[in-house]
């Protein structure tokens, strides 16, 4: 939810400005936590070692899961329509996309503007 100030300019309520700083850090943790996917998919399928796929995988998991949830909750906060929502949470899915979503989202979200 925004809230328009006296001289016309839009800020984000307090509680869209909480959910946002959570979802830029969930954004860059998943960012990270795919690139570490990545690197033990190599190791598992280039190199024949599926140890630290079995252990990190799970991990990713519930990184994930985290994303979606705090991802959800500023979708809602921040009046995101429907699609915006999906896209964001697609971008969990595709490395180095995260980042390049949670730049977006902050720079909409802060503008006052819906995704």
């Amino acid at each position: 939810m925004v809230t328009t100030e006296r001289d016309g300019t839009v800020a984000p309520a307090p509680a869209v400005g909480g959910a946002l700083a959570r979802f830029r850090v969930a954004a860059f943790v998943t960012g990270l936590g795919l690139l570490g996917l990545v690197a033990v998919m190599v190791l598992r399928y280039g190199f024949g070692d599926p140890e630290p796929s079995a252990v990190y995988s799970p991990i990713h998991g519930v990184i994930y899961m985290i994303y979606l949830v705090v991802a959800v909750d500023l979708a809602l906060k921040a009046r995101f329509s429907v699609k915006g929502t999906v896209a964001v949470l697609a971008a969990g899915c595709v490395p180095f996309l995260s980042f390049y979503a949670e730049r977006k989202v902050t720079q909409r979200v802060r503008a006052g503007r819906r995704l």
